[in-house]
């Protein structure tokens, strides 16, 4: 059992039957008062991220988080194919519920690491920063620079970016995953 002193950024626990993630972590002290944690947790089934005071007298369950490298294949109407890395044959599928937003930045063929929690895939996680193929994008207009403008593309697993207007078709850009924002132009189109 942790105590709620314990909750420290990175540590793993069970609140209401869900795992969550501790990602901020603070004791506040007000006079004629116990201290009270004040953390920002993470629900790592829904994704979800709250604020939520703990006190002195609270124990919470340690939660066994593992997390599992596989392949992913292909997407088909809602449903996302994956594969042990070296058995392309024990495959398996997940929900869009299950893989909510990352969808957006899910390539045939990349490796991804799923989060299981009591025998169970809850989750996915990717790389922080991956590279993608600029399929449509808008010329830059002349005279748009003055700002630092930028043009939205839509890369190649479909989903939309906002870009530097300097960014062509046929560029691999990279983005990161986490916040879904253009990084840098790794390779510029011949």
């Amino acid at each position: 059992m942790l105590s709620y002193s314990e909750l420290r950024p990175g540590v793993f626990f069970i609140l209401d039957g869900q795992p969550y993630e501790v990602l901020e972590f603070s004791f506040l002290r007000m006079q004629q008062r116990k201290p009270v944690a004040q953390t920002k947790i993470k629900n790592l089934v829904s994704g979800k991220i709250i604020s939520r005071n703990f006190q002195p007298n609270e124990t919470f369950e340690e939660a066994q988080i593992n997390y599992k490298n596989v392949k992913f294949l292909y997407s088909h109407r809602g449903k996302f194919v994956l594969c042990e890395p070296n058995n392309p044959s024990q495959r398996f599928e997940l929900g869009q519920e299950q893989i909510g937003e990352l969808a957006n930045f899910l390539k045939s063929n990349s490796q991804i690491e799923v989060i299981e929690f009591k025998e169970k895939i809850i989750n996915i996680t990717l790389p922080i920063k991956m590279d993608f193929k600029v399929i449509e994008a808008p010329p830059g207009i002349k005279g748009d620079t003055a700002q630092g403008g930028t043009k939205a593309v839509k890369i190649e697993t479909g989903a939309t970016i906002n870009v530097p207007l300097f960014i062509n078709e046929g560029d691999i850009i990279r983005i990161n995953t986490q916040t879904g924002l253009y990084a840098e132009r790794v390779e510029k189109s011949k």
